[in-house]
Parts: structure tokens; C-alpha cells; sequence
């Protein structure tokens, strides 16, 4: 396969060396496959600093949702499959998932299990007599997945989907876009533009701030959920300035679009992060795994700035950050982890905004070398 690799030298508190690339290949076709060969096994490039990259699925299409369950990992791709990958290869678990609209940004994304009981729930666009609108379904692994809608009628459009899906605590959070309605954003009474919160059964969860599902709200875009010493922290997309990291509190307001970034305004509460020119986070997760220089630190994919980005926190305050295999592998979405700690991430080359090599998406995992 005619590509470059980015090989990292890992320090505890530097700044990675090396140099970054990819080379150029075709649309792949469509074929889904374990390893970089899809021939049932993964493979591994080495990092100089004691990181290996497996590569442990090839042939996705537009990879979004992530999650474990037993051990396997399921993931949503966009335009409406959900996939498993299975000893050493990647199984179909439904085709299509129906009503599913695979439109813009929007589609199948998040995914998230049920940590009890036999259901799984995603995040899709779908289409209504009024146009495009997103919803959150419950489905139930006993029987073929089947689904049930748990709430309708969540502003959608063509960009600004939101779409990630959090289970912590008994309560099940769901990130929405503004629908490319900027002035959903200070709609406290619109669940676009916000961030929901609800019981495992898709109610309003009882200690919600308002008579409603938002959390919260003031939020353009927002793609990565994690928790971390009882926060809830988000990343979000900008405009062309001022993408963010936040910890999300009940009934807060973060701005958008009255603010892009930190403001002297007292109603609006200031990102723990912010950059411009924007990168596109896409993701959040926290890392405990086996990596010693990475423990503690919270990591998410990059899609306009095709990196891997590490960020180390002291409180509510960022002590160091840095960009990891820059370009290696394009766009970078989801970044999660796994049963034994490990960071795993998928790219996103073939969601129309990529350059795809002949084996994306892909799926990798970050071990010690």
C-alpha cells in the first residue's frame, strides 16, 4: 500500500519529533476487512518512543460510533451499518439500519450500551415531512436489534448533527448541534444547540435544570463526550475560530454564538481550551491504559487538522498539550478506549472532506511497543 507513516518519538512532557505524511491511493472498495490486509490479522507499525499503531480493521465507510460490549467492539458507520469486530475480522450486525438518512454530517453516529440490561442506543438523522431531523433510539440486542424511538423531532440539517452518545451514572447524554441555526444556540427551550440529559428509558432525567432534556446549552457543535473526577467534559467545533473544550455543568450557557471562546460576558461560562485557527475536534476520551506518559491525560481525533491531540490537565486548567502522528493517517474521528485501556481511534477520509487511501477507514489501537 503506497503510503507514509508517522513514526513519534513519545516523551512524557515534549513535543514529538519526526515528520509526517500521507501518500495518496484510491476510494478502497467498500470491502470491510480485519488488519491491513483484511486477512483476519492486525498490523503493527512501530514508534520509536515505545508506542506501537495496529491497524485492526480496514474498508470502513465513514466509522462514527463507538462502544464495547463483552469484549467486542461495535462500531456505527454513517450512512446507516452497525459492524463488530470478531475474531480478527469485521462482521455486519444489521446492513441498514431503517429510516437512517446518510445526508451532510448527518446519519448513524453515536452508540452507546445500555451497562445493564440488553440494549444499545444510537444517534440518527432521519427524514420528516418538515425536512431533516436527528432522534435517539433505543434498540433491543434480543431481537435483532430492532429499534424504538426514545425522542423525536431534534432539529437536524446538513451540518451541525452532534451526534455523541455518553452513558454515566444511571443517565444518558446526547450531544446536539445547532442544525445550522446559529440562534438555537441561546434557545434554552430548543434541544438543538445543547447538550441532553435522560434516564435509561429516554425521560427527562429528574435533576435536570430546566422542564426539559438540556443540560445545557450555548453550544454550536459538540462531538466528544468523557467524564473524568466527576466532570463531564465536551469538545466542540468553531467556526472558522475558536473550537473548544469544556466542562459541562447543569443549566450553563456556553456562548454560541454570542461567544466563540473565553468573553468578559458573565452569562456565558469560558471553555477550558480554545483554538484558532480551528482543528475539528471530533471525539474525547480520558486514558488509564498501559502507555505510562499518557496516563491521566485526556485525548481527542482531529478532522481538519489530521492529528491525534493529547491534552494534560491541573484542575480545570491545561499544564501541557500536544499534537501526536500529525498526518500519518488523515482524518481522525473517534478516539476511545478500550476494555484493557488502550486508546483506540478511526479515521474519517471517507466522509467527503478526506483524501482516502486504498484501506480507509481504519480503525487503530495504541499499544506499548
Amino acid at each position: 500500500m503506497d503510503r507514509r507513516r508517522y513514526l513519534a518519538a513519545l516523551g512524557a512532557a515534549a513535543a514529538l519529533g519526526g515528520c509526517a505524511g500521507r501518500s495518496g491511493g484510491g476510494d478502497g472498495d467498500g470491502t470491510a476487512g480485519a488488519g491491513e490486509d483484511g486477512d483476519g490479522a492486525t498490523s503493527t507499525d512501530a514508534a520509536d518512543g515505545g508506542v506501537a499503531v495496529e491497524t485492526l480493521a480496514t474498508g470502513l465507510e465513514v466509522p462514527w460510533g463507538a462502544a464495547f460490549r463483552d469484549g467486542m467492539l461495535y462500531l456505527t458507520e454513517r450512512p446507516g451499518r452497525i459492524v463488530r469486530l470478531a475474531d480478527g475480522s469485521v462482521e455486519t450486525v444489521v446492513e441498514s439500519v431503517e429510516g437512517v438518512e446518510g445526508v451532510g454530517e448527518g446519519g448513524l453516529l453515536g452508540l452507546a450500551f445500555h451497562p445493564a440490561e440488553p440494549y444499545a442506543y444510537t444517534h440518527q438523522t432521519y427524514e420528516t415531512s418538515d425536512g431533516l431531523a436527528n432522534r435517539l433510539v433505543r434498540h433491543d440486542l434480543t431481537d435483532g436489534w430492532a429499534g424504538e424511538p426514545l425522542l423525536t423531532g431534534i432539529p437536524g440539517a446538513h451540518i451541525h448533527d452532534g451526534g455523541r452518545l455518553l452513558v454515566h451514572d444511571d443517565a444518558l447524554y446526547v450531544t446536539c448541534g445547532d442544525a445550522a441555526e446559529a440562534a438555537n444556540g441561546q434557545d434554552a427551550d430548543a434541544l438543538a444547540g445543547s447538550v441532553l440529559r435522560l434516564t435509561l428509558d429516554g425521560d427527562v432525567h429528574p435533576d435536570n435544570p430546566f422542564d426539559s432534556p438540556v443540560y445545557s446549552y450555548g453550544h454550536r457543535n459538540p462531538q466528544g463526550l468523557a467524564v473524568r473526577d466527576g466532570r463531564l467534559y465536551s469538545t466542540e467545533h468553531g467556526p472558522h475560530v475558536a473550537d473548544e473544550i469544556n466542562v459541562l455543568r447543569a443549566g450553563e450557557n456556553y456562548g454560541w454564538p454570542e461567544a466563540k471562546g473565553p468573553s468578559d460576558d458573565d452569562r456565558f461560562t469560558d471553555p477550558l481550551a480554545h483554538y484558532s485557527p480551528t482543528i475539528a475536534p471530533g471525539s474525547a476520551a480520558f486514558y488509564d491504559g498501559p502507555i505510562e506518559a499518557w496516563q491521566g491525560d485526556f485525548f481527542f481525533g482531529t478532522l481538519k487538522a489530521e492529528h491525534l491531540h493529547r491534552v494534560r490537565f491541573d484542575g480545570e486548567s491545561v499544564a501541557d498539550e500536544e499534537r501526536l502522528f500529525e498526518g500519518a493517517y488523515g482524518r481522525l474521528r473517534t478516539v476511545f478506549t478500550g476494555p484493557n485501556g488502550h486508546l483506540h481511534a478511526v479515521t474519517s477520509n471517507r466522509d467527503g472532506r478526506g483524501s482516502p487511501v486504498g484501506a480507509d477507514d481504519r480503525v487503530f489501537r495504541f499499544t506499548p511497543e
